[in-house]
């Protein structure tokens, strides 16, 4: 398959979710940094409420996709079926979010900020350079999940 259909599959897939946990992202940290949040607890703040947004996303996607495809076998969503969902986003993100919420990400929101002397540049660009990283192990799974297992009907 074409780099161009490879992309556009990948903006598809990634993109409506990247733009919810982006605004997300935002909006927790400006919330936790009028509140008095220290660097370190916007930091976190952000990371986990972006990440929850973005997988809570992908996730439903994929139950959707997959309920609507078992429906026009005529069959039923079954648990097999969401435990197949499951194993595919953990295969898809495992890697890559570990290393993004445990380490990666947190330290890039903690630090950017400080670096440029301008919090909401700071946390742009924070989030920007992760998402770059994070997306290098999560399409290398997804493209893996794609190819060798199968997916939920």
């Amino acid at each position: 398959m074409a780099l161009k259909h490879k992309l556009a599959e990948w903006l598809k897939r990634y993109l409506p979710a990247e733009v919810l946990s982006t605004l997300v992202t935002l909006l927790a940290a400006w919330l936790a940094h009028k509140q008095g949040g220290s660097v370190l607890a916007v930091a976190l703040i952000s990371t986990w409420s972006g990440n929850i947004t973005y997988f809570g996303y992908i996730l439903i996607a994929d139950i959707l996709r997959s309920v609507a495809a078992v429906k026009k076998a005529g069959e039923k969503y079954t648990l097999a079926s969401a435990t197949v969902n499951l194993r595919s986003l953990v295969i898809e993100f495992g890697l890559a979010e570990a290393l993004d919420s445990l380490l990666i990400r947190p330290l890039v929101m903690y630090y950017v900020p400080y670096m440029l002397s301008d919090f909401n540049t700071g946390i742009i660009v924070a989030k920007l350079s992760a998402d770059v990283i994070f997306y290098i192990p999560a399409i290398i799974g997804y493209e893996m999940n794609k190819k060798y297992l199968k997916k939920a009907a």
